[in-house]
């Protein structure tokens, strides 16, 4: 947490899955701040504050999509579960994936969850915000 606010970052590069997920944050209860990267090299760079990104903050939640160009979902979350610096953010996947090797490879890498973004704009909605209530209120989370 940053200045009270929850700190997230979405890794995805569909513009506006992007919108989306920051439309319903900004509905949500809690203080979001929502930072967006395209691809799993951007996000790399964003947690070691590399280039642009050299004050960019500690998120306490990453959420990741798994089909990107450079560097995809899968090939990221090996590599920030391999760092001893990053391995306890939690990163949960938020994927148009239903395959079920997507599911449980996600969860052998070390993701924290895995959901299924609803086609549905509402559905997708109030996904987001079941995620921030229990990201947010329910689970505890090392200092």
């Amino acid at each position: 947490m940053r200045n009270g606010n929850f700190v997230v970052l979405l890794v995805e590069d569909e513009p506006a899955d992007v919108h989306l997920t920051k439309m319903a944050f900004n509905e949500g209860q809690m203080m979001v701040e929502l930072h967006d990267v395209g691809d799993g090299v951007e996000a790399l760079e964003f947690l070691q504050h590399e280039g642009v990104h050299g004050d960019a903050p500690r998120p306490d939640l990453i959420l990741l999509d798994l089909n990107m160009p450079r560097m995809g979902g899968r090939a990221f979350l090996e590599r920030v579960k391999s760092l001893d610096t990053l391995r306890q953010i939690p990163v949960v996947v938020l994927t148009t994936s239903e395959a079920e090797s997507d599911i449980v490879a996600s969860y052998d890498l070390g993701a924290a969850g895995f959901i299924v973004k609803p086609v549905d704009i509402e559905q997708f909605i109030d996904s987001i915000r079941s995620l921030e209530d229990y990201w947010l209120t329910l689970v505890r989370r090392p200092s």
